[in-house]
Parts: structure tokens; sequence; C-alpha cells
């Protein structure tokens, strides 16, 4: 941890405590907390504005999951939710198990390179998560989880194009409490996560939970024998609390730490080898790569201060410091076969330091406003082999890569009533980004490189294709608008216009040999510089929606319309390509495309019936729906050094047409506490993975059904039985190909009716797959 972060932690803390004198008590202080019910929605109460409102009166489209929720679906982990929330891709990645992919309205980040920003942020406890990595964040001690479509940037830290997905913990009680979770399922999933909190002296509270989270293997490695998507997780979390519960100020100090020893991941080929005529597996969950080294190895922890002060009865001052890191060490098996076809060990390091402060206005008056500022720096360090040994003489290209951010920002949100129903809210960012890069690609032959272990050598004696350093700067002006009517307090009519931005960066992967030189000879440092790099991409997004509370609060209903221009769109891709006259694996970034999204998004939460069947039951339908029209208006390649128009053969990756979900939960007293029985339906129609249509590898439509069968008592306890993918619904999620193509259409090469390898010799299509049919039981304890 570095003593700046430290010097940086401290002076925080000093400088709210020594503000945080106690002042007269008053209710709910903080924008933290606040409870998620389960209600129909027109009660439930979110920050997603950073102060508490209810669902229905915050003019964006958002989603809210609150701890009951999650409890009687049974949720994991925060892919879970993605099944119910409109237009909205939450997954693992590829060959990781804890690597996020995320996707919101079609805007995201499919492949976690370092040089590239999310196009969706993730927040745990208001700290943005600046790398995937590590980011598939278990479910436990939560209370409640936030999804934000559309881009957020006058109200959060980090600018997101995208959205935003706000992970809450809970806050620790008043009085000593335990509270203890197992779970046993098939597969011989195994958890425990035990929770104690306890006040140490008015107003201090002290909380830890310990989570071990395991599950045997779905699959095999019938390579090495190791288990394939199993689970080995060590987490833990740690919180000390002054204030709160109250009083006029909280200061919160949190930790957390998350250690991943599952096996590595390995995909399914769909095609034989090519060279071997190794066929296709049965079991699409099986697996033979061969490449074990390093070991598969996440670790990932952080620590946060979380302060706030009422200044007066409308003023209140927040800060928000935070310390993060995480490393990994991955060996990925592209090929999937025990052949060093195209093998690829890799380590992951990253680490950040952010600063946030605000200044919140509320007097409940007409107008509320929030100030901010924004300090982020971030490291993210790559290294990895690309192993081509079938190709010939052991070769490998290694590249090390290291890209550094550095970011500042201020921003404003600000709402004035014009009348009772008529609102408009003006925010406003502005956003200095600097990336810096230092990327250096050496080429081997005879073996891996030195840093994993190899006894390759210089290949032919050929100095590094790519050693460079540079840095470059994006700054940018975002504003956000809306204008809200509410007629009644049960309905809310409102319009918005918001603009995102992400900055650019250099591609980690990429070949400088390979960049066009303008004269003939080897290209300049300068033509490598941008060759190397990427610009910054920007949306305008429109939306107009609707939301209602009825009939008597019986139901809730939230409809959002949105379009948004897509520009400089960025186009990470990996290729095969030519380096130092071998072939080998590149990186290729491309900002020439422009798109336009537009779609509709459902939301409801109904109580069917009351009193159904005795005193006191409820019948409720909670349902999801999305649409979104996706598509380039614009997609220029190089095909031969000739710029060329592809738009009309390029697709917006993981973003399905059409995707929802329907519930159907029943509730009724029994003995000393309620017993509730649901079922779920989700489903996503078709889905490319690439902005290249595959069909090998593309997912059709599917749907999936869960259910579940939970009993609360009143007295503390409860048990819980669940079933997942009960269908048990075979569905890719994504792949790995390096197959040669039409560079037009995309329509694979195929040679004897199977597709051609264009870098390695058994030719690489690998899929991953969602989760198979599970059934589990929880049982809860809390006293």
């Amino acid at each position: 941890m570095s003593k700046a972060f430290l010097r940086q932690s401290a002076a925080s803390a000093l400088v709210l405590c020594a503000l945080a004198v106690p002042a007269h008590a008053q209710q709910q202080g903080g924008p933290d907390e606040v409870q998620a019910e389960e209600a129909s929605g027109g009660s439930i109460v979110v920050t997603a504005r950073r102060r508490e409102e209810r669902l229905l009166d915050v003019p964006v489209a958002v989603s809210s999951f609150g701890a009951e929720e999650l409890q009687r679906r049974g949720s994991v982990d925060i892919t879970d939710i993605a099944q119910i929330t409109p237009n909205t891709t939450l997954e693992e990645s590829r060959g990781t198990n804890s690597t996020l992919s995320a996707f919101i309205r079609g805007i995201g980040q499919q492949d976690p390179v370092s040089g590239f920003e999310q196009g969706v942020g993730i927040y745990l406890d208001d700290v943005y998560l600046n790398r995937p990595q590590a980011a598939v964040l278990d479910i436990y001690d939560v209370e409640r989880i936030e999804v934000l479509r559309g881009p957020q940037g006058t109200l959060y830290g980090r600018n997101t194009i995208g959205g935003a997905v706000k992970y809450v913990t809970r806050e620790l009680p008043d009085e000593f409490s335990v509270r203890l979770r197992g779970t046993y399922g098939t597969f011989d999933r195994a958890e425990g996560v035990v929770t104690v909190s306890a006040p140490i002296a008015d107003p201090v509270r002290v909380g830890a939970s310990v989570a071990r989270l395991s599950r045997g293997g779905f699959g095999e490695n019938l390579t090495t024998g190791e288990d394939n998507y199993n689970k080995d997780i060590w987490a833990a979390r740690g919180t000390i609390e002054v204030g709160g519960n109250g009083e006029s100020y909280l200061l919160r100090i949190s930790g957390d730490y998350t250690h991943d020893l599952s096996n590595a991941r390995g995909g399914h080929r769909l095609i034989p080898g090519v060279a071997s005529g190794a066929p296709v597996l049965d079991n699409v969950f099986d697996t033979r790569g061969g490449l074990v080294d390093p070991d598969q190895d996440v670790e990932a922890y952080g620590i946060a201060i979380n302060a706030r002060i009422d200044l007066s009865d409308a003023l209140t001052l927040r800060s928000i410091t935070a310390y993060r890191a995480d490393q990994s060490a991955s060996p990925i098996d592209f090929d999937a076969l025990p052949a060093v076809d195209l093998d690829v060990p890799a380590f992951y390091n990253n680490e950040q330091t952010s600063q946030e402060l605000q200044l919140i206005w509320d007097d409940g008056g007409r107008f509320t406003g929030l100030l901010g500022g924004y300090y982020l720096n971030a490291a993210a360090d790559t290294q990895f082999d690309v192993r081509l040994f079938t190709t010939f003489g052991g070769f490998t290209a290694f590249t090390q890569a290291n890209v550094d951010t550095e970011t500042y920002a201020v921003f404003g949100d600000f709402t004035y009533d014009i009348t009772d129903q008529l609102s408009l809210s003006v925010g406003g960012r502005y956003t200095w980004d600097e990336r810096s890069a230092t990327i250096l690609r050496q080429n081997y032959q005879g073996g891996g490189s030195p840093v994993f272990g190899g006894p390759g050598t210089p290949f032919f004696g050929a100095g590094p294709s790519t050693d460079f350093d540079g840095s470059e700067n994006f700054n940018k002006f975002t504003p956000r608008v809306s204008l809200s009517y509410q007629p009644t307090p049960d309905h809310n009519i409102y319009a918005s216009f918001s603009q995102g931005f992400k900055g650019g960066g250099f591609d980690p992967r990429g070949v400088g040999l390979n960049a066009p030189a303008a004269t003939p000879g080897s290209p300049t440092d300068a033509e490598v510089a941008d060759f190397l790099s990427f610009a910054p991409e920007s949306v305008d997004s429109y939306e107009v929606g609707y939301k209602g509370s009825l009939l008597d609060d019986a139901v809730y209903i939230a409809l959002a319309g949105f379009y948004a221009d897509y520009t400089d769109v960025q186009i990470p891709g990996s290729v095969a390509c030519t380096d130092n006259g071998a072939p080998s694996f590149c990186g290729v970034v491309s900002n020439a495309g422009a798109a336009e999204f537009m779609g509709l998004e459902l939301e409801t939460n109904a109580r069917l019936a009351r009193d159904l069947l005795g005193s006191g039951d409820e019948l409720r339908f909670i349902g999801s729906l999305g649409w979104i029209d996706a598509e380039y208006t614009q997609f220029i390649t190089d095909i031969g050094r000739t710029p060329t128009e592809v738009s009309e053969f390029r697709e917006v990756q993981n973003t399905p047409e059409w995707s929802g979900s329907a519930t159907l939960g029943y509730s009724t007293p029994v003995g000393n506490g309620e017993l509730y029985l649901g079922s779920t339906v989700s489903f996503r129609s078709s889905t490319t993975q690439f902005e290249i249509a595959n069909p090998f590898l593309d997912q059709g439509g599917y749907a999936l059904v869960d259910a579940s069968i939970v009993y609360n008592d009143d007295s503390g306890w409860s048990l819980g039985l669940y079933g997942r993918n009960l269908t048990d619904k075979e569905y890719r999620t994504s792949g790995y190909t390096f197959i040669a193509i039409n560079p037009v259409t995309g329509e694979p090469v195929l040679t004897g009716g199977q597709p051609t390898p264009n870098l390695g010799t058994e030719g690489t299509l690998t899929a991953f797959y969602g989760n198979p049919r599970q059934v589990y039981v929880t049982a809860t304890i809390e006293f």
C-alpha cells in the first residue's frame, strides 16, 4: 500500500473526524442508510442520485434489488441480476472465474485488456473498480444492488459511458449480532458465511464477515484430471463505523479480501483438431487444454474510508477514499488441446488509489444539488506469452505492457422544482484523463519466455518488435439535463439528455512493426505511436420515460424509451498477423465505428391478489422486458491497406435484441413466519459474441427456468430450496476464435467443410457455457 494513500486516508479521516462534532439527531441522515424494500416499486428507496429518493421519483432508468429479493431468488453473484434486468449483460469473461464482462444498452467491454476503461462502471460501496479483474462480486452481506442504464458522470466519481452497477453492503446494527449462512447443493457445492457485529462504545461499532465458497466442477479437464468450472474462494470483509444511525455524522472504514484458487476454466472445442483430428467432446463442460503453468490464482483486496457529516440541516459533506489492488495468474489454453498450439500464460497486476469529495445540498425546499471532485491514479500491468510451438521451433511472442491512468474530474448535478409538479435537473462534468503506456514485445524461439520460466532465446537475434513509451491526454466536458413532470406523487413523466465519454489509450497487444510506414522502410516512432493509440469514444443519449404507482401501490410500472448516437467506437480485437516474418498474435483497435441504438425497457411489480387462500397471503408478478435495435452505421476497416466500409456485415456484440424475465411469487404466513414460493423464466434472443458474426460460436435465443421455496421465521432463521436452470439448457456465453474469414463479410473460410486455421495448426474455435442445472439448499440463522 502506497505512502501517498496512507497520508491521503489519514488526512481525510482527521478532517472529517474534526468536523464530526455530534449535533442534533435527525432522520436517516446519509444516502447509505436506506433499506431497499421488497415492495411494488413505488415505495422502494434508492440512492441512484446520491440522495434518498423513491425509485418512482428518479428520472433515470434504474433497477433496484434488495436483500430480501436477492435471497428469495437465491442469487449467487452479480451476474445473476442480468437475467432480470432489461438490456443488460453481466458474465464471467471467457477463460476466467472472476473477471467481469459487462454491457448495458450495447455499450461495454468484451476483452479485459489493460489498455481500456470499462464501458459499465462497477461500484463497491461507492468505490469505482477500475479494472474488471475480480469484479464478479459474490453476494453476501448485501443491502441492495442498483443498475443504472445510460451514461453516468454528473453524480459519480468516475464517468461511465454505458451505465453503472452499484453494490451496497449492509451497515452495522446498533446491537450485537451474529448471522450464519450455509449452502449445500449439486456439484458438491458447499458454502458458509459467518457475520459478526458488535457495538464497542457509543457510537462505535465493529463487524466482520468470512465466507468460504466452493463447488466441484461442471466438467473435467481430460488432460490434467482437474475439475473444470469449479469454485474455490475465500473471502472476508471487515468494517468499523463511528456515528450513523440517526447521528449527524458517519465514519465508515471498511476492508475486503478475496482469494480465488479455482482451477483455470477451459473452453469446449467446437471443431475437430485440424492437425491431430481430435474429436469434439460430448460434454460441453469438458476440455483438454494442457497448459498448467502458472497455477490459476486471483487475489484482490481493498480498503475504503467513507465519511459523511451534516454541516447544517441542509448541507452534507462526503468523502470517499479508497485503495484497491488485485493480482492474477492465469493459464489460458486457447486451443483447448494438449498440444502447445495457442497457449497463453498470463500475469495481471492492477492497483488504484481514488479520492472523491461531495457537497450535497438538500434543505427540503425547491432546490437540491451536488457538487463533487474526483481523482484516480491507476496502474494496470500485464505480462503474457503467446506460445505457438506447433507452428515452428517453439515460437513464443511475449508482451509486457504497463498502462497507467491518472484522471481528475469536477462534476455537479442540480435540481430545481419549478412547481410542485415540474422539476428541472441540470448537470455537467469536466474530465481530464492522462493515459501513459510502456509496451514491450519480444519474440522467442525454442520455448516460452524467461518471465514464465521458459528457455526461449530471442527469435533469430531480432530485437523487440514493439518497444514503446508514450502518453496522451484526453479532456472532455459532458452535460446532462432532464425534465420531470409529476401530475401526482404517484406518477412521473420525464425526458433527459446525457452525454457519455470514455478516454482513449494504447493497445498493450499491438505490434509496432506492423504500423504502416509513410515512406518505404520501417515505421517511425510517431507512426508506431499512432498505430498503437486509439481515440476517445462518446455517446449522446436521449431518454423519455414514465414511472407510476397504481391501484394504491399495488402495481408499479416503469417504461423507458431511449436513443443513443455512439461515435468513435473503440473496437478491440485480437487477430492473426505476421511479426518479423513469423505468424503471430496481434492486438487491433479500431475507432472506425459509429453506431445507433434505440430501444424500449419495461419493468413492473404487481400484486395480483391478496388474501387469496388465507389471511395475509399475496400473489405477486415481477417482470422486465428489453428491446434494442443496435447497429453500426459506419465501420471502416483496412483490407490490404485500403479503407473499406463494412458496417453492413458487422454486429454489436453481446447485445440481444430482446431480453426479459417473468417472476410469479406467492407468499403466505405459516407458523411464526412466512413461506415464499416463486419461479422465474428469463429469456434472451440470439446474441453475437464479437462484431463479426460467427455461426459456430454465436448463441441462438434461449430461456432459463428458476424456482425457489423459502421460509423466513420471525425468530431469525430461514431455509430455502433453490433450483437454477431447471431445464438444463446449454447456452454459450463467450469464446475464442482464430479461423480464416472473408475480410468483408466475416464468413468463415471452410476447408473440407471445416473452418480453416489462421493461427496455430489445430484451429481455435472454443466456447464457454453458462451454468447447467443446479439445486441447492441454504439455511440462515441470525441472533
